[in-house]
């Protein structure tokens, strides 16, 4: 190449680097214009925002209200962690009610949330956290003919980061309100089958030998009966590990009366126990024998929601055999699978013990004479000593 190919060469080089110079310039201020104006939009854009989404549940409103009040459900139908296989998952010692919480992270951000206030069977309160956004969070639950609606909401404030991604993807309302939809979707699908998949079973007559257990006893709505037994068995069992009492057997609720006009139940919370022992006096928990007794048994498999339609057919099998409950105490049921061993209500296994009277056996006609009597006197009658238990 010839030196003055090559100079003509330099020559363009040196006229054009500047104009190249200017252009970058001018790029990077473009660029640096449009991140400022966008961040004024973003800036000025509402940080506050209210979403509220609402669907029929095809499940009855107790069961739905106790579902979503443990957060060890959460999992399985909260669309967060139902569209992400790997997110995990922090619970709080208590998963149910006011104080209970969980936190998580996972592919789509992480966050907390924390119950600070129920009011039973009709609505759950909750702060919120989540990729900075801070939010009130209520679920509020209304009997609609056996059916549950339930209304969510959320009302709070986006961090700058959160106003950026809803500029671009339709704004808090779309973004929170997909997530809602897709939750109470979820819910619907999953409690339509946990809750009303069930079956119950008369297995008849059983002779139930005697059992010692420590027991609580109160009175209860039946809309609090599931709260109230978790909390106890938790108590009672807790008592029998720090005492180092031997259990000996799944936990079991004896039902004293049960109102179902008033839905009110006089009820003990019991833990079966290998030995008899002696509590202080004045101690809410109290040791107790139960007797054997013959009652006939009903297998219910599913939620507790169903169990008055298990009472409802054993009392039939009564009618249909004519026998007689006996009114001692209503029935007892024993939780040999519950939410402590599986979280699916449709794989729980309860069963019910309602107790009969014996069929009375007729006694023999005698005539008594002056020489039987003479020659079988009648037979001293001892006092009976008392048992130490």
């Amino acid at each position: 190449m010839s030196v003055k190919r090559i100079d003509k060469i330099s020559n363009f080089t040196t006229e054009i680097k500047p104009f190249i110079m200017r252009i970058l310039k001018y790029l990077f201020l473009l660029l640096l214009l449009s991140l400022v104006a966008l961040s004024i939009f973003v800036a000025t854009q509402k940080g506050n925002f209210t979403v509220e989404r609402s669907k029929i549940i095809n499940s009855p409103k107790s069961s739905v209200f106790n579902y979503v009040n443990d957060y060890k459900n959460w999992r399985d139908w909260n669309s967060l962690a139902v569209e992400d296989s790997l997110i995990n998952i922090t619970y709080s010692k208590n998963t149910i009610g006011k104080g209970s919480s969980c936190s998580w992270n996972g592919k789509q951000g992480d966050g907390d949330l924390q119950t600070i206030n129920i009011k039973e069977n009709d609505s759950i309160l909750q702060t919120m956290n989540f990729n900075g956004n801070s939010a009130n969070v209520s679920m509020s639950f209304k009997d609609t003919l056996g059916k549950t609606k339930v209304s969510w909401k959320a009302k709070g404030r986006m961090g700058f980061l959160f106003k950026v991604l809803t500029a671009f993807n339709g704004g808090a309302e779309k973004i929170f309100g997909s997530m809602f939809e897709k939750s109470l979707a979820n819910l619907d699908k999953k409690l339509d089958y946990e809750i009303n998949t069930y079956s119950v079973k008369v297995n008849g007559l059983v002779n139930n030998p005697e059992v010692f257990y420590l027991a609580q006893t109160f009175t209860s709505k039946f809309s609090k009966i599931s709260k109230n037994s978790g909390i106890v068995i938790t108590k009672v069992t807790n008592f029998c590990k720090k005492n180092n009492i031997t259990i000996s057997g799944k936990p079991f609720v004896i039902y004293h009366t049960y109102d179902t006009a008033n839905e009110l139940t006089k009820m003990s919370v019991c833990i079966p126990i290998k030995d008899p022992i002696f509590l202080v006096e004045g101690s809410d928990i109290s040791s107790e024998k139960l007797p054997s007794f013959q009652a006939v048994k009903t297998t219910l498999t599913g939620d507790y929601s169903h169990t008055n339609k298990a009472l409802d057919k054993t009392m039939e099998y009564l009618r249909t055999n004519y026998l007689s409950a006996d009114t001692t105490f209503s029935h007892i049921e024993i939780y040999t699978i519950g939410k402590n061993e599986i979280n699916n209500p449709s794989k729980w296994i309860t069963e019910i013990y309602l107790p009969i009277r014996p069929k009375a056996v007729p006694k023999p006609t005698v005539i008594a004479t002056q020489a039987t009597e003479e020659i079988n006197p009648k037979p001293k009658v001892e006092k009976e000593i008392p048992s130490e238990f």
